[in-house]
């Protein structure tokens, strides 16, 4: 009988997957590392052959820890970074790197090299801005296309196929070009509420009027939690399944994240509205959802149906959350190679220092975090980290007070984003959180204390791959929708509520943290 799903989490640094009762229950798990290529300062390339070789992998490993057999595996879905992948006609690499291998197919997500073709798009003030915040980010994919154009025309010229990474694995997969409304909506500019849903004036206004014959990009897009096909022969000898396994639509990982962590809610949208996806690991990204649509001004969105029928999303992030702890360990005089091991040093000695200090720990220290820029609320990819309050001590408890007041920063930064949410009409009150972040005892105490909210961590730290398994099951029919699908399958949380002795003393962080704003724009403003 097939009745269990694989989903597979294509990350900035590895593939996983993950073999799934249709009750949710995880079965087995695979894992294998991914090659990055960092040619210059802001570049970051992937070869996408190594992913799907990563991917076959971890899969192969996910099914031979849980004793599943092909025959019982009804579908298969995919989640990924919104990494753009470069094929030409023939389906073959086509090099998107300065350094001219054609493997590195793939520019990274987190790949800064369009900023000024993002901020070329954001001075149009185009309407299809109203959907990213009124501004565009060099981490979208049209920046990084019109980077590609003009920097690497011998590149453009071969190009017969551009893919978001979840679809170009689909397209590995089953052979099908459909396109995913959850990447296209939320990554492409493409406006989903509306017919046509390509904005051929904007395409024209950014000098990419030939992106969707050239790219092969069709009009329309498959929904979350529909089938793109079945596995190719080839696909299936790859992955060690069979030929009669669905192949879901792909999504944004962040988004698989929000589904698996909100699914126990899908089917009440009262309720739905109250509640926050926070996936943190090397970024963060706050999502929820909407009825309506709400401005969105700082933030990504609203998306229409980027996961949910009939409902609007909207994510908000942190560009370096863990990557900026992993930094201020590294470039620390007692740091070094920030290993699980290290952070887990670290916060342990936080903890005794803070029953030594108390609430004077470290106290005249304040961080700014914006080392990768602010993308939200400020939406200023420019934008640059501060700290406040060092002095000469180059110690383990130096680093520990550095890495403490870093970690505020980040918890003040989710607070900021949540507070210019409320402002615009949306209300919430439960953080979901998910991710490397969970593990960080120090973070997950912040994240509720500093921003008032109850925090639940569902029971299995997989959410991430518990959506896409989600979204897999019920592309194959073992569920009529998501709500259903996600009623059944959400394994519950534990929750913790805010310490409300500490909200006083984090208050008075927040207003130091606003006022570091402001200094940094007088900085940046004076001649």
């Amino acid at each position: 009988m097939r009745d269990h799903v694989v989903a597979v989490d294509i990350g900035t640094g590895s593939a996983r997957a993950g073999v799934f009762t249709s009750r949710g229950a995880l079965l087995g798990k695979g894992e294998h590392s991914i090659i990055m290529n960092r040619p210059r300062e802001n570049h970051a390339e992937h070869s996408s052959e190594n992913i799907w070789a990563a991917v076959c992998a971890a899969v192969r490993g996910a099914m031979t820890a849980s004793g599943v057999p092909a025959s019982a595996v009804a579908a298969i879905g995919f989640d990924a970074t919104c990494s753009l992948v470069v094929r030409d006609m023939k389906g073959e690499p086509v090099t998107v790197s300065t350094g001219g291998e054609d493997r590195f197919d793939t520019i990274v997500w987190l790949d800064h090299r369009a900023l000024a073709e993002a901020d070329f798009c954001t001075a149009t003030k185009h309407r299809v801005l109203e959907h990213s915040g009124h501004f565009m980010s060099p981490e979208m994919e049209m920046p990084k296309l019109m980077w590609l154009k003009k920097n690497l025309p011998q590149s453009w010229a071969k190009a017969g196929y551009f893919f978001d990474l979840a679809d170009f694995m689909t397209w590995k997969a089953t052979g099908s070009l459909a396109r995913s409304r959850c990447t296209l909506t939320a990554k492409w500019n493409y406006l989903a509420h509306r017919e046509p849903g390509w904005q051929a004036d904007f395409l024209s206004l950014i000098g990419l009027d030939d992106l969707r014959e050239r790219g092969h990009l069709p009009e329309e897009t498959t929904p979350v939690g529909a089938s793109v096909g079945m596995l190719t022969a080839q696909a299936a000898e790859a992955l060690g399944l069979d030929r009669e396994c669905h192949v879901s639509a792909g999504m944004i990982d962040a988004y698989a994240g929000a589904l698996g962590t909100l699914a126990g809610h899908a089917g009440d949208g009262d309720e739905l509205e109250r509640q926050l996806a926070l996936i943190a690991g090397t970024s963060s990204c706050i999502v929820s959802f909407s009825r309506e649509r709400k401005r969105s001004t700082g933030m990504w969105g609203p998306y229409y149906e980027a996961v949910f029928p009939g409902t609007w999303l909207v994510e908000a992030g942190q560009s370096a959350t863990g990557a900026l702890l992993d930094h201020i360990v590294s470039m620390h005089a007692a740091g070094g190679e920030p290993t699980a091991m290290l952070h887990d040093r670290i916060v342990k000695r936080i903890a005794e220092l803070r029953i030594e200090d108390g609430d004077a720990f470290a106290e005249r220290i304040h961080v700014l975090p914006d080392f990768h820029g602010n993308r939200s609320p400020l939406a200023d990819p420019h934008a640059v980290g501060v700290v406040s309050g060092l002095t000469l001590d180059a110690s383990f408890d130096g680093l520990c007070r550095l890495y403490w007041r870093t970690s505020i920063g980040i918890a003040l930064g989710i607070r900021h984003i949540l507070e210019t949410m409320r402002d615009y009409g949306y209300v919430p009150d439960t953080l979901h959180v998910a991710g490397g972040h969970v593990k960080n005892a120090v973070l997950m105490e912040l994240y509720s204390d500093v921003t008032g909210c109850k925090v639940v961590v569902p029971k299995m730290n997989e959410a991430v791959l518990l959506g896409t398994a989600i979204a897999a099951s019920v592309s194959c029919g073992l569920y009529r929708d998501l709500a259903a699908a996600g009623s059944a399958m959400y394994p519950g949380g534990h929750e913790r509520l805010p310490d409300k002795g500490k909200k006083a003393l984090y208050d008075r962080d927040y207003r130091r943290f606003l006022a570091m704003y402001r200094h940094r724009a007088e900085l940046d403003a004076m001649e």
